[in-house]
């Protein structure tokens, strides 16, 4: 079971920056805008009394993952600005789930997609404060879904679209001018979509919906819905896709998505993600992903200009997110880690959990208990090719076990130097690093 490692000790701290005249102002300089209804009577509407707005979450995998935390993060800035959020984790638009690009998502268990409600609900609670006069609610629209009959789904909500603005849509033109095409029932999610904004403005009376660019068209049949049937004009937000300046996806890690849970991509895993930052996109995230003020940005942005080797803007970036998500004892254990790999701290003080990750893409061997002589050790691991080159790696004090040099050839590892009673880190020089897991043979 994903473990949720997030907290929620850091929401106190967070404010919108008060340089701004309002909420709309803020998330423009923040890039947070690219689509909208009607910008200007946005602005006006979030600079009066509070509204409620909404986001919802699809439980299509065990976790969210970074694009949705650009969602969550800007749920938390327009609740700093004094407004309401409704958190909505889809029990029934994830048994379905929303087109993608390229093909038919494949279809998971009622079992399985409420399991997944529970993890997504409990990541979005860390997000968000659910007290207060403008505190945040949880709602899942398999509440107002499942009790519906399909002949009320089609009279009462289905007769209110055309299917000629339906198929316009971006993403399903695209499904229909592929080869493979699109379901019906992927087809009709926007006519989920669109219902869960027509509840919800009738339950909580909530007039703004934010979500991807990517997702404007469902967006929207909820807007014109709710204008439909009830004669309001309700609004809808849409942030951009983050992108990098070298046209890659950003969020992707070897291929594989950033997941906000922990046993997923562990806090060591996304600290060095923000670490590995580009100068040029920096800036960008820190704007989007941390709640640093103008100020402070605009001193890391000289820092990126000035001083890039450095690189304060990526550790600043680096230890807010992780924090954000993993909260700020497991960042300061993934620092701490960090340095002790290099010599400059205690890797016996490490736990298990953040050792394994901090080494996990450091080339790896198993070795028995017979096999501790220093040289034996960096040949396994690679880090050297030949006894004759171990040797001399020993003699010229460029071995390490443990951080501890090793200047002896014959030396043999104890048993009671094993880190968790298994672990050697192994180091040629000053930046090669190996792992060496010890099992009885």
């Amino acid at each position: 079971m994903p473990q949720n490692t997030q907290t929620s000790e850091g929401l106190a701290a967070q404010q919108n920056d008060p340089s701004f005249a309002n909420i709309w102002q803020e998330l423009k300089w923040r890039g947070l805008i690219k689509l909208s209804t009607d910008e200007a009577e946005l602005e006006k509407l979030l600079a009066g009394d509070p509204v409620t707005y909404y986001c919802g979450f699809d439980p299509t995998a065990p976790s969210l993952h970074l694009g949705n935390l650009v969602q969550l993060l800007t749920m938390r800035r327009l609740q700093l600005a004094g407004h309401r959020p409704l958190a909505l984790v889809g029990g029934s638009t994830g048994l379905v789930g929303d087109p993608r690009p390229t093909a038919e998502r494949t279809m998971n268990t009622k079992e399985t997609v409420n399991e997944w409600v529970g993890y997504l609900q409990g990541q979005v609670q860390r997000f968000l404060s659910f007290e207060g006069e403008n505190a945040a609610r949880m709602v899942n629209n398999l509440d107002w879904t499942a009790p519906m009959s399909a002949i009320d789904f089609l009279r009462d909500i289905g007769k209110h679209f055309r299917v000629g603005t339906m198929v316009k849509k971006e993403i399903v033109a695209s499904r229909l001018n592929s080869d493979e095409g699109i379901s019906y029932a992927e087809f009709s999610y926007q006519v989920l979509q669109g219902m869960d904004y027509l509840q919800l403005f009738r339950d909580y009376n909530c007039v703004l919906e934010t979500g991807g660019s990517d997702q404007w068209g469902n967006l929207t049949s909820g807007t014109e819905l709710v204008r439909k049937v009830e004669g309001a004009t309700v609004h809808a937000l849409g942030t951009p896709l983050i992108t990098n300046s070298d046209g890659t996806k950003f969020g992707k890690s070897e291929g594989n998505a950033v997941w906000l849970d922990g046993s997923m991509t562990s806090p060591y895993a996304m600290f060095q993600f923000w670490l590995n930052t580009a100068d040029a996109d920096v800036i960008d995230r820190l704007k989007v992903f941390t709640f640093r003020s103008k100020a402070e940005i605009e001193e890391l942005e000289r820092s990126v200009q000035e001083a890039p080797h450095k690189r304060e803007a990526q550790r600043a970036l680096a230890y807010d997110v992780t924090s954000l998500v993993h909260g700020t004892d497991a960042t300061d254990k993934v620092i701490a880690a960090s340095a002790a790999l290099f010599g400059q701290g205690s890797l016996e003080e490490l736990d298990e959990a953040t050792l394994t990750a901090a080494t996990a893409e450091l080339p790896r061997a198993e070795v028995g208990t017979d096999a501790l002589g220093i040289i034996d050790l960096l040949v396994a691991t690679g880090l050297s090719k030949t006894n004759s080159e171990a040797r001399r790696t020993v003699t010229e004090g460029g071995a390490y076990v443990n951080n501890r040099k090793v200047t002896e050839i014959d030396a043999v590892i104890g048993e009671t130097e094993l880190l968790h009673g298994k672990y050697l880190l192994l180091r040629r020089g000053k930046r090669n690093l190996a792992t060496a897991v010890v099992s009885a043979k």
